[in-house]
């Protein structure tokens, strides 16, 4: 194991943006992936590829992946019912391979859907409820995970997410007579993601969970209308109701990370160039 040393488990959108910020600062990042023809892009930005999958009945994995002080397991459990079912399985057996290496802090990137929609504000003090089959998925992983007695370990709840490749003038362009339009948006900005990440990493901020979403809670009509316009897309319609929703915030982001979102308003940031 080396100083300053990283292994990130799924390599899409979030991981590889981490990883590359890691690696751009000098940090031996080791980063997974199950598709071969993307070892070669991770590899151009400085990220170790490794190809592993992690399956319930099997597993295929190079154990030098697990040669990292840290690991960061950002895979969702995905909405096909089959891939919750197996999801915690899958993190068993993450668990028990990394078990074998040189890992002693774990951080899981989990998802506010632990959350249910409970028509009220909610923070990390507030016990999770979550009515989605992802959502309970996610958070027995996170039980799972915090259970493992050598390891200290750091759960990171994202809200929505967008930023590069995520527009979100193209989730609801063109379309009409959309639910819940008075509803609060709870996003992060995919920038705030590896942010907030690399925060927990730098000041060992650990056996904590974290609600990462950024402060600015707009409806859902005004954000998606906003970010269509700025696409240059056919503007959505939203029924003016307000029906189950939620409004997640964070006490420990400022208290204990004191981190500064760099997206802390989603209407300025619609209307930047």
């Amino acid at each position: 194991m080396k100083k300053n040393s990283i292994s990130i488990l799924g390599s899409g959108w979030y991981g590889t943006a981490l990883g590359k910020s890691l690696a751009d600062e000098g940090w031996l990042v080791n980063g997974s992936t199950t598709r071969p023809d993307k070892m070669e892009h991770l590899k151009s930005l400085g990220i170790n590829p490794f190809l592993l999958s992690f399956e319930p009945s099997s597993s295929a994995f190079d154990p030098a992946f697990f040669d990292s002080s840290i690991l960061v397991i950002c895979i969702p459990p995905g909405r096909a019912t089959g891939n919750q079912d197996t999801y915690l399985p899958k993190i068993r057996n993450i668990l028990k391979a990394a078990s074998f290496g040189s890992v002693t802090r774990i951080i899981l990137i989990s998802s506010t859907s632990v959350y249910g929609d409970l028509n009220t504000s909610l923070n990390e003090d507030n016990p999770p409820s979550p009515v989605t089959a992802s959502g309970k998925a996610l958070l027995d992983a996170e039980t799972v995970v915090m259970q493992v007695p050598t390891t200290q370990t750091t759960i990171i709840r994202f809200g929505g997410l967008v930023g590069p490749g995520r527009d979100p003038g193209r989730f609801f362009s063109g379309k009409t007579s959309i639910n819940n339009g008075l509803a609060p948006v709870n996003l992060i900005h995919l920038d705030d993601c590896v942010g907030i990440t690399r925060a927990v990493i730098e000041q060992e901020v650990w056996d904590l969970r974290l609600n990462a979403v950024a402060p600015h809670h707009p409806t859902r009509a005004d954000f998606y209308t906003l970010a269509a316009r700025k696409s240059g897309l056919p503007a959505p319609r939203f029924i003016a109701e307000l029906c189950d929703w939620k409004i997640v915030t964070s006490k420990h982001i400022p208290d204990k990370l004191n981190y500064s979102f760099k997206i802390s308003d989603w209407n300025n940031w619609l209307i930047q160039d």
